[in-house]
């Protein structure tokens, strides 16, 4: 089932253990998000919400005053708007070891705010942790690309998919821990990255072939049209 999160926005909020954590009041343009076993393609939004206008008001200076000194070279980075990256940097990772496989079907972004980023940058370490390296990372942010956009939801009443929550809408009743457990970024990154190495050569394995077997979708194929956006910021934050 499909449900409506356009008249809602997520307000983040951080406990004593620093974990970042997402409830529902207010009003945002995420679009229909994609749950746990029951997940569905989530729609490209129209126009980033508050947080991500502000990210990407920060990454390009506008609405702030010239800088009175003149600021050092920097890397530009297309994360927070959506775009893609406009070249690669030497020390990242190679992109035959993001996309191995090259990618499938139409490629989906969206833009990326400062809560997002931050989650990323959770599963990433995860992700170097528990070995699966850099194209692990590619198949774990683009799981939470489609289930979550990258948000830690906590539970949506009404709204939820049964008990899902978290980046990936993990499910205690399904084994995956406890709701403060899968609501931990770090926790959460490293059950999907220990399940998803029981998969017998997943790093052989597409994307969306690794990530189904892990989620057990009702939409398979929807985690694809993340694979570029995933290493882009893999590249950008490994």
């Amino acid at each position: 089932m499909k449900y409506d999160f356009t008249r809602w926005l997520p307000a983040i909020a951080k406990d004593s253990n620093r974990k970042l954590a997402l409830s529902v009041v207010g009003v945002a343009a995420l679009g229909g998000l994609a749950f746990g076993p029951t997940a569905v393609a989530a729609p490209i939004i129209s126009t980033p919400h508050e947080g991500a206008v502000a990210a990407i008001e920060q990454a390009t200076g506008q609405g702030k005053p010239a800088p009175t000194e003149e600021p050092a070279p920097t890397e530009e980075s297309a994360l927070t708007t959506g775009g893609e990256t406009a070249k690669p940097v030497a020390d990242k990772p190679a992109r035959d070891k993001l996309i191995p496989h090259g990618v499938q079907g139409a490629q989906s972004r969206i833009p990326l705010d400062d809560a997002q980023l931050a989650n990323a940058k959770a599963i990433i370490e995860e992700a170097k942790e528990t070995g699966v390296g850099e194209r692990g990372a590619v198949i774990g942010i683009a799981t939470s690309l489609q289930e979550s956009k990258l948000y830690n939801l906590g539970h949506l009443g009404a709204y939820n998919d049964h008990d899902s929550q978290g980046l990936f809408q993990q499910r205690p009743s399904s084994g995956w821990g406890s709701p403060d457990q899968i609501t931990d970024p770090e926790y959460a990154s490293r059950a999907f990255f220990e399940a998803l190495k029981n998969v017998g050569g997943w790093q052989n394995l597409p994307l969306t072939s690794a990530a189904q077997t892990v989620q057990v979708s009702a939409y398979p194929f929807a985690y694809a049209q993340w694979e570029e956006q995933a290493a882009d910021v893999v590249a950008e934050l490994w």
